[in-house]
């Protein structure tokens, strides 16, 4: 027996598709065998497996499983969740592996998986060599077993362990996503008052998209947190694995500059630590680490990638543009939107300020959101590396580590490849709004040179 992925299923930090169209249950059966296979060989024989709320994830779940029994190994089901429950259950279960199903933020017909050891992200060459695997059939075979587990209660424990969030008016937005039951417990036992939207767990996301990344998503939350005078509000993506936050005034404080925020307080008990961003990040956020005498490191967007990192540099904290946070401080290291949400409180608390204070004492900058253009899977990676050559060709200071962040006397530019979707990411900063323009006439101009468009930007 064998198995051929789509072309476009397996990724650098996860495995990613359309239901039904790229995506199929044989897939996640499969890709299930080549991961427990994997698991055996590294001497292993126990697998969490945890789910999302989407329309097709219940039946996506249930031919995971089946590959895991089906090679002979134990699958541990903890249900449905948030992606970093799955991730807490590797832990708390002390299984060997683990894997979600999950789409994240995509569109409600796409699915997905994530994966990990007991002691690391899976990513790159090891998804590759699953493909491998598959297509060649080389998967051990056996008669495991199932056990249910329901482990909401512990890490709903976990995540409140050891905070001083203090007593504020908080508003919140899962997105309809995953996050929503466990969000739910969680309030329960927080102090001050809190104001939740979209809490109940639906597939079809029927109140708005889940990404806080895009600010449209935020319009709800904007509008709860001035309707109940909040002090801020928090957001969730579709598997709560990323935090996005509102501060009192209504003003959206992205990642990077919450970044800033988790900064100062990590550095108190880390003085000198390496601090971890990705290259979509503010400037402000790798200046501001050095201010306070961290160490700033600048590394490769994806989950994965930063997890990896992070474990190889000791760092306490790294952080995404697109709101993945990550805490080895008195936590695991790896992404939990509801915990950065949690942690922000803390470090508003510690730190004795409204999000809109910190948010006042950012330097000014003019800078875009994350621009996402529209480009085939098959080129995207071409077009990116055309971009670098470029730029190098034209002499400018060009950062490579992920497609390019090109810097400038108006500021920087960066265009990268999505390892998520068929898009190319893009981003621009400056210090005035003419420097900005400037940089987005640069980033259209090489746009333009490999047949793409930029075509309209909000900042």
């Amino acid at each position: 027996m064998s198995h051929v992925f789509h072309t476009s299923l397996l990724r650098e930090y996860d495995v990613r598709g359309t239901t039904e169209k790229t995506l199929f249950e044989a897939d996640a059966y499969a890709l299930a065998r080549s991961l427990a296979t994997a698991t055996k060989r590294r001497g292993g024989t126990r697998i969490a497996v945890g789910r999302d709320g989407r329309l097709s994830s219940p039946t996506m779940s249930a031919a995971v499983v089946r590959g895991i029994i089906d090679s002979g190994l134990e699958a541990l089901d903890v249900g449905m969740g948030p992606t970093p429950m799955l991730y807490f259950a590797i832990q708390h279960l002390k299984t060997d592996a683990g894997i979600m199903v999950t789409g994240s933020h995509n569109p409600p017909a796409d699915n997905g998986f994530k994966m990990a050891w007991h002691d690391g992200s899976i990513y790159g060459a090891a998804i590759q060599d699953f493909g491998t695997m598959a297509t060649a059939g080389d998967w051990v075979s056996g008669a495991g077993s199932c056990a249910v587990h329901n482990i909401s209660a512990a890490y709903v424990a976990r995540l409140m362990q050891g905070l001083d969030v203090g007593c504020m008016t908080v508003a919140w937005d899962p997105g309809n996503g995953s996050g929503g039951e466990i969000l739910t417990e969680v309030l329960k036992t927080l102090p001050g008052t809190h104001h939740v939207i979209n809490a109940s767990v639906d597939g079809h996301f029927p109140a708005h998209h889940p990404d806080p990344t895009v600010d449209a998503n935020m319009v709800q939350l904007q509008a709860l947190v001035q309707a109940k005078h909040c002090d801020l509000g928090i957001a969730f993506d579709g598997d709560a694995d990323r935090v996005g936050a509102i501060d009192a005034q209504g003003r959206i404080v992205r990642a990077d500059n919450l970044m800033m925020l988790y900064a100062d307080d990590v550095l108190r008990d880390y003085p000198g630590a390496t601090i971890v961003g990705d290259v979509k990040c503010s400037q402000n956020l790798f200046d501001h680490i050095e201010k306070c005498g961290g160490k700033a490191l600048m590394w490769k967007t994806g989950h994965s990638l930063v997890k990896a990192k992070m474990k190889e540099t000791g760092s306490p904290l790294a952080g995404e543009m697109s709101g993945h946070i990550f805490f080895a401080d008195q936590y695991y290291g790896y992404d939990d939107g509801i915990y950065a949400g949690l942690r922000l409180l803390a470090a508003l608390q510690r730190t004795h300020q409204t999000l809109a204070e910190f948010a006042d004492k950012i330097p000014p900058s003019f800078s875009t959101p994350e621009l996402r253009i529209a480009c085939a899977e098959d080129t995207k990676f071409a077009n990116v590396a055309a971009i670098v050559a470029q730029v190098k060709a034209e002499g400018a200071d060009v950062s490579d580590i992920d497609g390019a962040r090109v810097k400038t006397v108006d500021g920087w530019w960066l265009i990268r490849a999505s390892n998520t979707g068929a898009v190319l990411v893009a981003r621009a900063e400056s210090r005035s709004a003419e420097g900005l323009e400037r940089l987005l006439v640069a980033l259209r101009g090489h746009l333009h040179a490999v047949g793409l468009e930029l075509v309209s930007v909000d900042h």
